[in-house]
């Protein structure tokens, strides 16, 4: 997924339970599921952000100088815009980007 070019609002949005819970039929499954790809995107965005950032590490010695890079500080104030990880998580269960599955109706179904 590439958060960067998300179409999710970068505000709280109301959204209705009944739409929510359309695909699983559990309000409660729903939430688990978009707070599990939450974590993967922020993990993911994190990454990105310390890459980034490591490209302006200075590995010297001296806590007494700290440098503030024009650079860096617009790098970290672009990511601090984007839209939060549950945000763009919701957007993407709306949308049926998400894939999910419950090994135990998988049994069920099986049996």
């Amino acid at each position: 997924m590439d958060y960067k070019k998300s179409k999710a609002p970068n505000n709280t949005v109301t959204r209705n339970i009944m739409d929510l819970c359309k695909d699983t039929g559990n309000i409660y499954e729903s939430v688990a599921i978009i707070g599990k790809r939450a974590n993967q995107i922020s993990i993911e965005i994190k990454q990105d952000l310390s890459k980034k950032l490591a490209e302006f590490a200075s590995y010297n010695d001296s806590l007494e100088e700290v440098f503030e890079n024009r650079e860096q500080i617009e790098i970290s104030r672009y990511y601090e815009k984007l839209p939060k990880a549950t945000l763009l998580a919701t957007e993407e269960f709306i949308d049926n980007q998400v894939y999910f599955r419950d090994p135990s109706k998988d049994k069920d179904e099986e049996a």
